[in-house]
């Protein structure tokens, strides 16, 4: 579409230029006056506001009058540049501080397109604070029009939440966020960027734990993203820089002590019958398979055996497991449990990194390994034999810590401290909402 086109607000709709649109509100301000009342010229705005969304003018002139961008996919957490891009975006922030920083938006159990709520002229000036809304069309009404819900979106791809463009608890929350505890991410991520983005290679992994996210970059750009499920808070997923050189096709799962003792002791406690279920055979010291029954659940005795569970679509490793030298004994695999993946809090694992979509990650990781192709991944998954892949050339993997970061356009991301490593718990406690 020309420009001359979008100036004339006319969208995809090639007969709607600005006499159109003049026409129109000179028929509906008659119509207003002739039906003279509060409750008719409400009735008669949300018509014209519901007709200009169909024909997509809001649209159009959203696009002609805004340099607001939302993230790029291509664009990686980690770069060489990252550090100083970051750096970059503290004066900004630094002003909004300065300026006495964003209003707080009062809590509301939901806003979504076409509500009207006194709540939204502070969305509205809250969003525009941040870059999100273009401060020329923020305006000051209580409709939650489309250029609200723009913004909304913009600024949940931006903290890594659902994108909806439905204000919900955890995007209030993360509009609360004080825009001096922003600030102060800032600062100290430049820190951590500036060890971190040297020397990482044309093809590698990261993992950024606070965003439960994983990329796939090869010669500077993002080939694959996906969500992931991190470690608890009290089970965190560690700092790495190490490299990928091994994936295990239909894995068995050896249950680790610590899951034993805080996991399996309990549920067979409750659920004698947990291991038979799911497949998960005991071991002694000498590889004797031994009956769940024999065992005493109500002790730690437990600890002292070995716990193997088959392979399968029930295995809590899925059907692939992705392997790394690592001190901490962890590693990033499939899972059953594929509904998590939905949620905005993604931290259930004991340490271990739950990938979404593995198999594309896999096909990547082994596209210069002869022998496993597209093609014959499948063929080995769908099988269900145990297999081992053995990189050819092992493929940097870095999981990092990084809660606020700018790629070079400039858009500014943020995620929650989740391990409270930031050392602002006392800013941001008083976070509202």
């Amino acid at each position: 579409m020309s420009r001359s086109a979008r100036e004339r607000g006319g969208g995809d709709r090639p007969g709607l230029d600005r006499r159109a649109v003049v026409r129109g509100l000179a028929a509906t301000v008659a119509t207003i006056a002739a039906l003279g009342s509060a409750r008719a010229e409400d009735e008669v705005l949300e018509q014209l506001m519901q007709q200009s969304q169909g024909r997509n003018f809001g649209q159009g002139f959203d696009s002609a009058s805004r340099t607001i961008l939302m993230p790029k996919a291509t664009l990686p957490t980690l770069d060489p540049s990252t550090a100083q891009t970051t750096e970059q975006v503290i004066p900004r922030y630094e002003e909004i501080v300065g300026r006495g920083g964003w209003p707080e938006v009062p809590t509301v159990e939901r806003l979504r397109l076409g509500n009207r709520h006194p709540a939204v002229p502070l969305l509205r000036q809250r969003l525009a604070i941040s870059g999100d809304l273009d401060a020329v069309v923020a305006g000051s009404g209580d409709v939650y029009d489309s250029y609200v819900e723009a913004a909304v979106r913009r600024f949940q791809a931006r903290h890594g939440l659902t994108v909806d463009g439905v204000v919900r608890r955890q995007t209030l929350k993360a509009l609360n966020v004080p825009a001096q505890v922003r600030l102060a991410q800032l600062r100290i991520n430049v820190v951590r960027l500036r060890t971190l983005s040297n020397n990482l290679g044309t093809k590698l992994v990261v993992a950024n734990i606070p965003a439960a996210q994983i990329e796939a970059i090869e010669n500077g750009v993002v080939v694959s993203r996906h969500v992931a499920v991190a470690g608890k808070p009290d089970r965190a997923s560690p700092d790495l820089q190490t490299r990928i050189v091994e994936v295990n096709f239909n894995p068995y799962w050896t249950v680790p002590a610590s899951i034993v003792r805080k996991d399996l002791i309990p549920r067979m406690q409750e659920e004698p019958d947990y291991l038979t279920k799911n497949r998960i055979r005991v071991f002694d010291a000498r590889g004797n398979e031994v009956p769940p029954g024999q065992i005493n659940w109500h002790s730690n005795e437990a600890v002292g055996y070995r716990f193997k569970q088959d392979p399968g679509d029930f295995n809590s490793l899925g059907s692939m497991r992705i392997n790394f030298p690592s001190q901490h004994g962890v590693y990033m695999h499939d899972t059953p449990s594929k509904t998590m993946f939905g949620e905005d809090f993604r931290f259930h694992s004991s340490g271990c990194m739950r990938v979404q979509n593995v198999r594309e990650l896999v096909v990547w990781l082994l596209s210069d390994t002869p022998g496993w192709s597209r093609a014959e991944i499948d063929a080995v998954i769908k099988s269900g034999e145990r297999k081992d892949a053995r990189l050819a050339t092992a493929v940097p993997l870095y999981w990092v810590y990084v809660t606020a970061w700018a790629t070079p356009d400039g858009v500014v991301q943020f995620r929650d401290d989740i391990y409270s490593r930031d050392g602002l718990a006392a800013s941001t406690a008083g976070a509202r909402g």
